[in-house]
């Protein structure tokens, strides 16, 4: 396992949240973050973070996949800005995930990787199952988890599964 924590023990005394949620291809406006649907999840998932900083929450956790995660990931670096004390880890199913995907994507991902305070990583390479091991790992780390589900099978629908059977608080953002 990779795991780094760039800038000390970033997990502080307060708790943990992860999200999950859809990649791209499975969002309404797709890639096109400038559409209206995806600027109003957006809000959407900024008052749910800061919900969940006015309840205590700390440390944030991103499975860095394309979509939800890696927005969900850059609100979190934009909203320390002005909660210093807030942490982002990135939970990598393996080293290689971003090296297929569109440059502008690499370089968000890369971003976030350099700005994040922790890395967590199991698997050097793509392996059966490494993404639903990330899921595991961040919801087994959390007491709450943010969610984009559009009510179809997959990853998501899952990690919320996993999560409710575990206990964990899970809050769903409406997919317009």
């Amino acid at each position: 396992m990779f795991e780094t924590d760039k800038k000390g023990d970033c997990k502080l005394e307060g708790k943990t949240c992860c999200f999950t949620g859809h990649r791209s291809q499975k969002l309404p406006w797709g890639f096109k973050e400038g559409d209206e649907k995806c600027k109003i999840m957006k809000c959407h998932l900024k008052e749910e973070i800061l919900k969940a900083i006015d309840q205590g929450y700390t440390h944030f956790i991103s499975g860095m996949a394309l979509g939800f995660d890696i927005i969900s990931a850059e609100l979190v670096l934009e909203l320390k800005s002005v909660y210093s004390y807030i942490t982002l880890e990135c939970a990598l199913p393996c080293k290689t995930q971003h090296l297929r995907w569109p440059s502008f994507y690499r370089s968000r991902y890369i971003n976030i990787l350099e700005n994040a305070d922790s890395i967590w990583c199991k698997h050097e390479y793509y392996e059966e199952g490494c993404m639903q091991e990330r899921n595991e790992y961040m919801v087994d780390s959390s007491s709450l988890v943010i969610a984009l589900y559009n009510g179809k099978p997959g990853g998501t629908r899952k990690t919320i599964e996993y999560a409710r059977k575990k206990g964990k608080e899970v809050v769903i953002i409406p997919l317009l």
